[in-house]
């Protein structure tokens, strides 16, 4: 277990540190992916491709919040801090988390398998014959792609579950948007949104990296290409898991940017 585990790192600091190399020698590629990462590939393309998925995912999971959330609230007779949980919520951990789990259900999926495939086809082989560097060319362009898409990808994912929450609260139970958006705008706080998007950027390279180097090592044929797409999907979110536990921990852990006092 440890040698394998020895063998993911080396893999990951060897696609990460061949970054800036491969934005010089490799654009075209880089800028094909970014297009299959953002709007899909075949039959994902009908979804609306990994925007439309991540969009829909963060929206119905933001209206939960304000359906559960109100309810709460609502018990202890403090439901005009509906807002407080979209903010604080929404923020810290709930659209970071659906963000990361669909990009691994999409994108990272489709990278498995179309790696896996030109593993058991000989095609990685046949690069290196050629003189081209797999590695890089393979997995760092899909990197890059990914970290490029995913900053105005996750733009639109927060703003769709805090658009979901608010509608539930306003429209569904009646809340005055004055109080909604007074407490939301007061417990917004530009750091929280900052580290929202670190933890999607750190997700976005560890989701990418889990899966290309299931899909970069797949044997056994088409059976092969299976289990490694099962294998990396699961990896991959409880990767994402664990990271977002540790991130959060630290940052807000041992203090917070929320105070409600009487």
């Amino acid at each position: 277990m440890l040698t394998s585990l020895g063998t993911q790192l080396q893999f990951y600091v060897r696609a990460i540190a061949w970054m800036p190399k491969a934005v010089v020698r490799y654009r075209k590629e880089v800028a094909r992916l970014l297009g299959e990462v953002s709007f899909g590939a075949g039959g994902l393309t009908v979804v609306g491709g990994t925007v439309g998925v991540v969009v829909f995912l963060t929206f119905f999971t933001g209206t939960e919040v304000g359906l559960q959330g109100y309810q709460a609230l609502n018990q202890v007779g403090t439901s005009a801090f509906t807002g407080f949980i979209s903010a604080y919520f929404n923020t810290r951990e709930i659209a970071p988390l659906v963000a990361g789990i669909a990009l691994s259900a999409t994108v990272g999926a489709g990278f498995t398998a179309q790696l896996g495939a030109m593993r058991v086809n000989e095609e990685v082989d046949a690069l290196e014959v050629m003189g081209v560097r797999s590695l890089p060319y393979l997995v760092t362009t899909r990197m890059l792609a990914g970290l490029a898409a995913c900053v105005p990808l996750y733009v639109l994912a927060l703003l769709s579950s805090y658009v979901a929450t608010r509608g539930v609260a306003i429209f569904y139970f009646g809340q005055s948007s004055g109080t909604y958006d007074h407490y939301f705008s007061t417990f917004l706080v530009p750091g929280d949104v900052l580290w929202s998007f670190g933890k999607v950027l750190c997700f976005s390279v560890i989701v990418i990296g889990v899966h290309c180097y299931y899909g970069y090592h797949a044997s056994g044929g088409p059976a092969g290409v299976g289990v490694a797409v099962g294998r990396a999907v699961r990896t991959a979110i409880v990767a994402v898991n664990i990271v977002d536990f540790f991130v959060s921990l630290a940052v807000w852990g041992a203090t917070t940017t929320v105070r409600i006092a009487g």
